[in-house]
């Protein structure tokens, strides 16, 4: 399970569609998305009510506490949002220890209330924690101690016997309709394969429930059988995250195929770079290096996995390749390739198109002083790790190859002190 946020613009998109179409609850939600392209007068044309409401205005950027921040425009009218909006978009905000540009706002009605409540769904590997309080809103941190939560096995359903503790302070007048709402929530849930899910606060309007603010995770290994639901669905990166020209091109690789391809540049200048197949094979080196004192040499986080065929893997290695080669400074590099032993990955084809890039990129590692070390094992690997041999002997680049005999982590400590070593 891969849990993936969502934008709360999205997330009150699902749930109003979907609540309808699962529970024929119908929500009165609206909402709108601002972001550097949009036209307001296009904008109204769809949105109607935004020339007769009161609004609310709000960065869409996967942050919270943002009434606490002062990005949070009340009561205002459309002129007073656009101005708003105007003062703010693109402009680097701090949050919480990150920087970045906020470039997505949402806008909704204005809703008075007096009463603000709590709830939030999460899932893990046994079933659901469900969460309640009728104490919710901005100081929900400092009111834990009256949040009251519930676990729901997997395959199990949310029943009324489940729901009482959850509501069991609440005015009798209330029980009924919060109750109906949450089991409501929890079908939606299920069946769109969220992985969390929070309102917080949510507030009843006209008698019936209203989240004022929302934030949601996919998860997103089920978008195969999803995507008609989820429709038109963006998973942002998180706030503060800005990808690189070779990150984007990684991912859009990643976006076109059934294997996964990652990359993730921590430092460009760095003198350790890796091409690691397997996602757990991936975090040792990584976490390896960082352990023996070395994470700020350490240049990317990369993870190919899921046998990607010959031509992707080149694609691939090639970007991972031009980055560690960058800017030669005369000092000594490493690149590690490899990973664990592999269950079903032809390791001989696979490196097929690692050795194409080699091969092409042969005067940059060369300038760049790079050291290779190969680690592989799983099926067809002695052809494979006799293909890297044989590179190494034809373009006399530095290359150690080994087997599963060597461990990860040793391959790592060698890289190491390659780099340290006296020129």
């Amino acid at each position: 399970m891969a849990r993936k946020k969502i934008r709360e613009y999205d997330s009150k998109r699902l749930l109003k569609q979907h609540l309808r179409r699962l529970c024929g609850i119908e929500l009165h939600i609206r909402s709108a998305q601002i972001t550097e392209s949009t036209e307001i007068n296009e904008l109204v044309e769809r949105e109607p009510w935004l020339l007769s409401e009161k609004l609310v205005v709000k960065p869409d950027m996967l942050f919270g506490k943002r009434g606490k921040s002062g990005l949070v425009g009340l009561n205002l009218d459309l002129n007073q949002v656009a101005s708003f909006v105007k003062d703010r978009l693109g402009k680097e905000v701090e949050i919480g220890g990150c920087k970045g540009p906020v470039t997505t706002f949402i806008v909704e009605p204005f809703v008075p209330h007096s009463q603000e409540f709590y709830l939030s769904i999460v899932s893990d590997r046994l079933g659901c924690n469900i969460s309640f309080s009728e104490c919710g809103g901005i100081e929900i941190e400092e009111n834990w101690d009256k949040v009251r939560t519930v676990f729901i096995p997997c395959e199990t359903s949310l029943t009324s016997d489940n729901c009482a503790s959850l509501i069991a302070t609440l005015p009798l007048e209330l029980k009924g309709k919060i109750e109906e709402f949450i089991k409501a929530v929890f079908i939606l849930f299920l069946d769109l394969d969220f992985t969390f899910l929070e309102m917080n606060p949510f507030t009843l309007a006209n008698g019936n429930p209203y989240p004022l603010d929302m934030r949601g995770e996919l998860d997103d290994t089920a978008a195969f059988k999803n995507f008609k639901k989820w429709g038109d669905i963006e998973f942002p990166m998180p706030f503060g995250r800005v990808m690189s020209a070779t990150e984007t091109f990684i991912h859009g690789l990643d976006e076109k195929t059934s294997a996964s391809l990652k990359f993730t540049v921590l430092n460009p200048r760095g003198r350790i770079w890796t091409m690691v197949a397997g996602g757990g094979a991936s975090v040792i080196y990584a976490d390896t290096v960082g352990d023996l004192g070395y994470a700020s040499e350490l240049g990317n986080y990369a993870e190919y996995s899921g046998a990607p065929k010959e031509d992707e893997v080149l694609q691939y290695a090639r970007v991972v390749i031009d980055c560690a080669t960058s800017n030669p400074d005369g000092r000594k590099r490493a690149l590690l390739i490899g990973g664990g032993i592999a269950n079903f990955t032809d390791v001989a084809a696979t490196f097929n198109g690692i050795i194409r890039a080699l091969r092409e990129k042969e005067a940059k590692l060369k300038a760049a002083r790079m050291h290779v070390y190969v680690r592989r094992g799983g099926p067809n690997y002695q052809a494979g790790l006799a293909k890297m041999r044989k590179l190494g002997e034809e373009v006399g680049i530095p290359l150690e190859v080994y087997g599963p005999e060597a461990t990860m982590t040793g391959i790592c400590k060698q890289a190491i002190e390659c780099i340290t070593a006296a020129a």
